[in-house]
């Protein structure tokens, strides 16, 4: 081989990217001097776009095959460069290549939360999280408005403003919207391709596209979600008489296995009022009749019933328990309020059925002097 066929076979160029990175948008091919070798191969894979640059203009893109480089090809380049001697010299160019794949499960998120106002909560400060994926939508574009002299462009270098517009249309979108927050998780796929839409412009503008993006988690302060989730709990509980009764049942429960530490007087008080309870359920049971009584023993009458037990409330005290005879001797009046087990709040005496034979017995007062 002569000094000229080696000199000659230094300019033959293999020129492909295979990306180890799974993050790099845009690569720069190296190549000594930016020296390509007319004839020489070029490779573009299918998720890959090339573009040659000559002198800071575009000459030529290529989608994805196999191309062996002449002034065939490259028109463009040819028609730039004015070659008197059609290429039989190496010519000086750079080779870009784009990744036009898909890059997904890119993160976004608010730094700080938003102050919106609720149409049932008012205002409240929310945060919000999920993911979106962009690809390169028009190489040429991409190369003059963000990639420029770049060798090694990757996701990092646009990702962090992507998701600052994202979180910025995602609070125009959400304070128009006027959805309530208690219905906000329905509307999470709408609301994510609304944004993505009013984006997609924008997002065009550096060559991108914007090809889905996804909300995953839309949050409140701590201090308000536990206010809601107590709201919840009482719309389950429903009876709060129920929920107090099993509150004290569990209470008791608990100072029973602490003997060293009860509190008698929670004991005490919680005793006294399962005992109106249970004195409140036995006046409420119907009588146990015997329709057919056995022959061997005889027919027992039930139980008495027992007496109401009667409290009354005067003077900023409860006092009681009375018998319905003896509220008159403590002051009652048709205006003090009284309560037994069973009722569901204090009433006026006046008001309650059972009592009027009690205050019809009742002296008027006498007249003013």
């Amino acid at each position: 081989m002569g000094i000229f066929d080696k000199i000659m076979g230094e300019f033959v160029d293999i020129i492909e990217w295979l990306d180890q990175t799974n993050d790099t948008i845009v690569y720069r091919f190296q190549r000594h001097n930016n020296e390509i070798k007319m004839g020489a191969k070029l490779t573009v894979r299918p998720g890959q776009q090339a573009i040659f640059v000559n002198e800071g203009q575009i000459g030529d893109a290529f989608g994805p095959g196999m191309y062996s480089l002449s002034t065939q090809n490259l028109p463009v380049l040819s028609t730039l460069k004015g070659w008197p001697y059609g290429f039989n010299s190496p010519f000086k160019a750079e080779v870009y290549f784009f990744n036009t794949k898909v890059f997904t499960n890119l993160k976004w998120g608010t730094s700080n939360p938003i102050t919106i106002r609720d149409s049932e909560l008012g205002p409240v400060r929310l945060r919000a999280f999920g993911s979106y994926n962009i690809c390169v939508a028009n190489p040429s574009v991409m190369l003059q408005q963000l990639v420029s002299t770049d060798g090694l462009f990757q996701v990092d270098e646009v990702s962090d403003h992507i998701r600052n517009m994202i979180v910025t249309a995602y609070a125009t979108w959400f304070a128009r919207a006027g959805i309530s927050l208690y219905d906000f998780a329905s509307h999470y796929s709408e609301m994510g391709e609304t944004i993505r839409t009013g984006m997609q412009p924008e997002i065009q503008r550096f060559g991108l596209e914007l090809t889905q993006l996804l909300i995953e988690n839309v949050s409140l302060p701590p201090e308000v979600e536990a206010a809601l989730d107590k709201r919840a709990s009482m719309g389950i509980l429903g009876n709060m008489q129920q929920y107090a009764q099993f509150q004290a049942a569990n209470a008791v429960e608990e100072s029973a296995r602490n003997p060293n530490g009860g509190n008698m007087a929670l004991d005490f008080g919680v005793g006294i009022a399962m005992g109106q309870q249970l004195t409140n359920s036995l006046q409420h049971q119907p009588p146990n009749v015997q329709t057919m009584p056995q022959a061997s023993a005889p027919a027992t009458p039930p139980p008495p019933p027992v007496a109401v037990q009667w409290y009354i409330s005067r003077d900023g005290q409860n006092l009681g328990p009375f018998a319905a005879n003896q509220l008159t001797p403590n002051g009652l009046t048709a205006q003090t309020y009284v309560w037994h087990a069973g009722m569901d709040n204090w009433l006026r005496a006046a008001e309650v059925p059972e009592l009027a034979s009690v205050l019809a017995s009742v002296p008027p007062p006498p007249p003013a002097s």
